[in-house]
């Protein structure tokens, strides 16, 4: 029952075909001790190979690589990294640089085994780290440029991909208040190795003598956001810019650095040149891809079909077919016809919230996707056995979602302030749950015997709706800060509230009255979940669990996570069927304890942010932000 934030949206709804997932790479590199992994991760950037023959997907679990022309999946290279976020290829092909956070990896593309790790990390002034966001190879494959920011500089680095050391490091600029961070968001070479172009959050672009590291002129003009991607044309004479908040790509002459022309229509996202160099093709905020014919400015026809940003463009190197990726799909594009040849699914944005269901057949996962001009989420039905899912779509971040007790329907809440009822079986919307001034819902849950939905919201407020009638029972206010979580005993008498004021309310579920305030001595409380008894609730912050006894409100353990043996904050808690294994969560890792000693059990690897037991407590369902579920078998108890 997992909480976010964002602000108020409309929800609409849509129930889409099921998806088949194949078998074979939900297996492929699961953490020791999973069975099976469902998704396939964020994507965050795409790459044709030189020779065109396949297309690579940069997602948050790792690099998966498909046939470009069946669109069939046919390997993955772990590399799991929750800030991925760009890759590039040498001119010859054989190595593959992606990038993420500080770090730089290089690839063997034959083998897809990793050469060298470049580490950005290191601050002129020692004022933070460094992040790098995009990676270019100058014409030869000696050079690599990567750009970001160290510290509060907005840098470019040219690394000798030989040695692996900096030969130059290039200030674009820097922060001028407390705090700010100006960064360098795309970098690339002209084809003849002679420029370096970069776009920077603080509007301009730069070109640079790519060989002495000399500025040689700033180009003004855009607005916004800052510059989100830099192209130039096959010949080298032409550079196309585009900018994440004044709707424009600018066009500009490198010889004279002046402005040729401007695209109007789109918050541009990526931006790239056919390779004839006649056209060229924009991903924008609007969930449209946008081609333009270079010698009249005309726009050609739009492409439409992604839900969400198009946040990567790439034409295939004989420009017949063009990739375009959002966050959860990539589609392949006859140009030609400007019709959909293939969609490449199975990718996911993050996830928020899973519930399994009671037959522990289907698990519904919840998805959110944070700074999103357009953020239209799902909610993934999955089929345990056949790794299939169900779309149902929704407009704005799902924050929580939840089994009724006879698994039938589906409730939903998040960014949109409606609650969705949904049936199981048909995807379609039953009724919408909506309230005076109701806020943003961090958390939902059904009463033991499915006639009441409770729902905590960012307002302080707990509702309790009746299912059948869609009307408010009760409504709570005690709590001074958002509602991350609520949970039913399981006699449904009593309802648990945890807050982020470090408090846990227990409620008289049917007369509407305050019964006792637990307060917690750690951060705020993130979750609360009762044991199968009713005798213990477990209340979780982000650096401890306790184990409360709600007969007297006296905690019974105090479970720290120095235990774990890392420092990532914890999330979630669910108790085993049994209710003698409590699990815990973190982007660390899942943490099983022994309930009644508090002591560490084992852990299981992955990151998990919200799980579930199975019914018979013989597996474990975890969900992570790299918007992947991960199957476990706990009878192995790796």
């Amino acid at each position: 029952m997992r909480y976010y934030h964002t602000t108020l949206l409309l929800f609409l709804f849509s129930i889409l075909p099921v998806v088949s997932a194949d078998q074979d790479y939900s297996k492929w590199h699961v953490p020791e001790g999973a069975i099976a992994r469902l998704g396939k991760g964020t994507i965050t950037d795409i790459a044709y190979a030189p020779d065109g023959s396949r297309l690579y997907v940069l997602s948050s679990i790792g690099i998966w690589i498909y046939d470009a022309q069946t669109g069939a999946a046919l390997d993955l290279i772990s590399d799991y990294h929750y800030h991925n976020v760009g890759m590039t290829f040498s001119p010859d092909g054989k190595v593959l640089v992606c990038v993420g956070g500080n770090t730089i990896r290089i690839w063997d593309v034959s083998t897809n085994t990793l050469i060298r790790t470049l580490k950005g990390n290191i601050s002129l002034e020692n004022d933070g780290q460094s992040v790098v966001y995009d990676v270019s190879f100058n014409p030869d494959g000696k050079v690599l440029a990567s750009c970001g920011r160290i510290g509060k500089h907005a840098t470019v680095r040219l690394w000798d991909i030989t040695t692996g050391k900096v030969r130059k490091t290039l200030k674009h600029s820097h922060a001028t208040r407390k705090n700010e961070h100006v960064s360098i968001m795309s970098v690339a070479f002209s084809p003849d190795g002679k420029l370096l172009a970069s776009g920077s959050r603080d509007n301009t672009v730069r070109l640079w003598n790519a060989r002495t590291g000399r500025h040689r002129h700033t180009l003004l003009g855009h607005a916004g956001y800052g510059v989100s991607s830099v192209a130039f044309s096959p010949v080298g004479k032409l550079l196309a810019s585009g900018a994440d908040g004044d709707k424009t790509v600018r066009l500009w002459d490198v010889t004279t650095s002046t402005l040729i022309k401007t695209f109007e229509g789109h918050n541009v996202r990526s931006v790239t040149f056919s390779p004839d160099g006649k056209s060229l093709a924009t991903g924008g905020d609007d969930t449209t891809v946008r081609l333009w014919e270079i010698s009249t400015g005309h726009r050609l026809p739009t492409l439409e079909g992604h839900i969400n940003d198009v946040k990567h463009v790439a034409f295939a190197p004989d420009g017949k077919t063009l990739a375009s990726a959002s966050k959860i799909a990539v589609r392949l594009w006859d140009i030609d016809t400007a019709n959909t040849q293939k969609i490449l699914e199975g990718h996911t944005s993050r996830i928020e919230s899973i519930a399994l269901s009671p037959d522990g057949k289907i698990i519904a996962a919840g998805y959110g996707y944070f700074a999103s001009t357009v953020p239209r989420n799902l909610i993934r039905l999955w089929d345990v056995n056949t790794r299939t899912y169900k779309l149902l779509e929704n407009i704005g971040d799902v924050y929580s979602v939840a089994f009724s007790p006879n698994g039938q329907q589906l409730a939903s809440g998040g960014l949109a302030s409606e609650i969705d009822l949904w049936d199981v079986n048909t995807g379609k919307r039953l009724r919408v749950f909506s309230g005076p001034d109701q806020s943003v819902t961090n958390s939902v849950a059904f009463s033991p015997d499915g006639q009441t939905l409770a729902a905590g919201n960012r307002d302080t407020t707990v509702r309790l709706w009746d299912v059948n009638t869609s009307t408010i029972l009760h409504t709570f206010k005690r709590q001074s800060a958002s509602i991350s979580s609520v949970a039913f005993s399981p006699d449904g008498k009593i309802l648990a509230s945890g807050s982020k004021d470090k408090t846990i309310c227990l409620w008289d579920a049917h007369a509407g009255r305050h019964l006792r305030t637990l307060t917690s001595d750690g951060y705020s409380v993130n979750c609360v979940a009762f044991s199968p008894d009713g005798k213990i609730l477990a209340s979780v912050s982000p650096k401890l669990i306790h184990l409360w006894n709600v007969d007297t409100g006296q905690a019974w353990h105090r479970l720290d996570r120095k235990h774990l043996g890392h420092k990532a904050w914890l999330n979630y808690a669910t108790f085993s069927p049994d209710g003698k294994t409590l699990a815990t969560d973190s982007p660390a890792g899942i943490q099983l304890w022994d309930v009644n000693t508090g002591k560490p059990l084992y852990t299981l690897g992955g990151h998990a942010i919200s799980i579930a037991f199975s019914n018979n407590g013989h597996q474990l369902v975890s969900g992570g932000h790299d918007g992947t579920i991960l199957l476990w078998d706990l009878s192995t108890k790796r």
